[in-house]
């Protein structure tokens, strides 16, 4: 039986966080940016975990 490949897109945009959930970057921070208030990019900056009912698919993509 061949190994398992993991997904590469899945590694590039989700890293592990020390207890085991997974980190993720906002949407809608790479164009139309002047229509977005100043305080709605600065939130967009900001990293924030996955949501637990996607967690186990995204992991099992990572594993390979």
């Amino acid at each position: 039986m061949p190994k398992m490949k993991s997904r590469s897109s899945v590694k590039k945009r989700f890293r592990t966080t020390a207890d085991g959930h997974l980190k993720r970057k906002r949407a809608y921070k790479s164009h139309i940016l002047t229509k977005k208030s100043r305080k709605r990019k600065r939130t967009l900056r900001q990293n924030t975990l996955v949501d637990s009912t996607q967690e186990n698919k995204i992991k099992s993509m990572m594993v390979g």
